[in-house]
């Protein structure tokens, strides 16, 4: 159980501290990483986008579209540093296009 706190903190401290506490980072990493897909890639790419995964520091992309992955493949390294740029942290190592 977490520690009570005399005193008064900011929501965004005691969230931060709950995650921590129970070791959802991972999971919060997911999220955002597939946040940061949607966002960053805007309608065109996210309507021929069927899954967002990242697994360790590999971003696995699911596209319903052979001609966009091909398309996308070609930037990968600006991709990952934009994403990576919107996450605030080296999240993303490798990207998967299937």
């Amino acid at each position: 159980m977490a520690k009570r706190h005399s005193s008064h903190i900011p929501l965004s401290e005691a969230l931060s501290e709950f995650i921590k506490e129970n070791k959802l980072q991972k999971g919060m990493d997911k999220v955002d990483a597939r946040e940061a897909w949607v966002k960053l890639m805007g309608n065109g790419v996210n309507n021929y986008t069927t899954a967002v995964e990242l697994r360790n520091e590999t971003l696995f992309i699911s596209l319903s579209s052979s001609v966009l992955r091909e398309e996308l493949s070609l930037g990968k390294t600006k991709i990952i540093k934009m994403i990576n740029e919107e996450l605030g942290k080296e999240l993303v190592k490798k990207l998967v296009l299937r």
